[in-house]
């Protein structure tokens, strides 16, 4: 899996980030331990919370 950053992110609305965050998801779960595409689906997965996380609305 190609890392999704948050440069990326930032031009994407939130149905497509719910989108990226399944598929990395998935991609977490098909990967082997100690692999590429697990570090990078694992990093791409907090970028994409982060992001989500940044557009939530403040208490």
């Amino acid at each position: 899996m190609k890392l999704v950053t948050r440069f990326e992110l930032a031009a994407k609305n939130e149905n497509e980030l719910h989108a990226y965050l399944r598929e990395a998801f998935n991609e977490l779960a098909r990967s082997e331990p100690d692999t590429h595409q697990r570090r990078n689906a694992l990093a791409s997965i907090e970028n994409i919370q982060n992001e989500l996380a940044s557009r939530a609305p403040c208490p």
